[in-house]
């Protein structure tokens, strides 16, 4: 009888670790998606002169910037809204970073010493949210005072970065880099942790769903500014 009690735990954790490790796969694919849609993006409308002057072109280059933050706040609530609803927020978020982008994709076609720059900066922060990614994983220490620390950090980040866009401060600007990389990597450790605990078996699917689209923005937030503030070091060189 003890036997077939230990064969069940067995199988029972045997399930439960497929269902964890489909489950981080699943938010990595979405987030792997979402930074696909951005590169495109960014491509298709820096291919095209008319559209880098209609998104970029005067002072609605401020509402595109801008806007993720927005839809960030005020339209992406997973307590709230369906998956499918979440998804369409997630990617447009997507398309609006590959806009904002867009300017990345001309200067790297018209200057291969700035292209290498682009790709090497995407290969270091590609490695740096792989590394973060699998510290928050196996780690056994308690990662939440870290998002406190961190939330509080990147509001104050972004307020200094907005500063700068009147002040041009090459220092500031070196400053917001750092610390911005040392914020959204904290970001990362700990939203990698958040999505192993919050795995549920039983949970219903939508919920699940849900969850992970969250999670997958997360990530997809950090891993654009860890590539946005790698080349910004790179570009320097």
């Amino acid at each position: 009888m003890n036997t077939d009690r230990f064969q069940t735990t067995q199988v029972r954790t045997r399930e439960i670790d497929e269902g964890l490790r489909q489950h981080m796969n699943n938010i990595y694919a979405k987030m792997a998606a979402g930074v696909l849609v951005t590169a495109l993006t960014a491509y298709v409308v820096g291919s095209s002169e008319f559209l880098l002057h209609l998104f970029l072109g005067g002072p609605q280059r401020y509402i595109v910037i801008f806007a993720p933050l927005a839809i960030v706040w005020f339209g992406f609530h997973p307590d709230r809204m369906k998956a499918s609803t979440l998804m369409m927020a997630f990617f447009g978020i997507a398309v609006l970073y590959g806009i904002s982008f867009s300017a990345i994709a001309v200067l790297a076609s018209a200057d291969p010493t700035f292209g290498v720059a682009v790709a090497k900066a995407f290969f270091v922060a590609t490695s740096m949210f792989a590394g973060l990614s699998i510290f928050g994983y196996t780690t056994k220490k308690d990662l939440t005072p870290i998002r406190t620390f961190a939330t509080m950090g990147i509001i104050g980040l972004i307020a200094a970065s907005v500063l700068n866009i009147f002040f041009q401060s090459d220092m500031m600007a070196n400053v917001i880099a750092g610390v911005g990389i040392v914020l959204f990597s904290g970001i990362t450790v700990w939203q990698t942790q958040a999505m192993r605990q919050m795995y549920s078996p039983s949970a219903p699917q939508e919920f699940a769903q849900r969850m992970a689209w969250a999670a997958a923005l997360n990530l997809y937030i950090s891993f654009i500014a860890l590539f946005q503030y790698v080349l910004h070091f790179m570009s320097q060189r």
